[in-house]
């Protein structure tokens, strides 16, 4: 296998589960991807995905601000205010 920069992680991931080395660098990949999502992007998508399960902007605006601080970067703290202005503009 190629040079990965992950490559403890995805050696890790070869030893703990059933995942190949390549497998392993692609997961290793994804998730890195789906972390590294800037915060406007994150808040919209989720506020599309929630609003999409039925659930009210309220609902909505406290979980995702809930959901933030869990980020692989961590998002500033952003109020109900300053989240309706990412989606809405």
């Amino acid at each position: 296998m190629a040079w990965h920069p992950h490559e403890e992680l995805v050696a890790h991931l070869t030893r703990t589960s059933a995942l190949g080395p390549g497998e392993a660098a692609r997961v290793v990949a994804d998730v890195l991807a789906y972390f590294s999502e800037p915060v406007e992007e994150f808040v919209r998508r989720r506020h599309a995905e929630l609003k999409g399960k039925g659930l009210v902007n309220d609902e909505i605006f406290s979980r995702i601000a809930a959901e933030l601080p869990g980020r692989r970067v961590a998002a500033p703290e952003l109020s109900v205010r300053q989240l309706r202005r990412i989606v809405y503009g």
